[in-house]
């Protein structure tokens, strides 16, 4: 099956990536190989000493990157992407997100330019023998 046909039928997955400089969308057919990406530049700023994306910069920047792939599979297949297989998301490996059972962020996004660990890091590194 050709690749305009896996995109039609929804026989391919999403991988969304995001970074701390870029969010990255990738679409694969079922060897895992590359048939489309899209991107959207982003950067961190910093909010009451903190280093943070609040959650537009998130949501906009989510769609601007879907955007992005779905003009890059029109462009290369002549195809609207429609529908999908699965989706994976990988997020900042020294970023978090913190949210109640309501769903809403406890704290900012804290990303890998924060360093405001060392008290916590003191109390809970003998607490847990590491």
């Amino acid at each position: 099956m050709g690749n305009k046909a896996l995109i039609e039928s929804g026989n391919v997955v999403l991988g969304l990536e995001l970074g701390s400089t870029r969010i990255k969308a990738v679409l694969i057919d079922e060897t895992h190989a590359p048939i489309a990406m899209g991107t959207h530049n982003w950067e961190n700023r910093l909010e009451n000493n903190i280093w943070t994306y609040s959650l537009d910069d998130i949501w906009n920047g989510l769609q601007s990157c879907y955007k992005s792939l779905a003009e890059d599979v029109k462009a290369k297949y002549d195809v609207s992407l429609t529908q999908i297989g699965s989706i994976g998301f990988s997020g900042m490996m020294h970023g978090y997100m913190a949210f109640n059972a309501a769903g809403e962020l406890l704290v900012p996004f804290r990303t890998w330019r924060n360093t405001m660990t060392e008290e916590a890091c003191k109390e809970l590194t003998p607490l847990l023998h590491f």
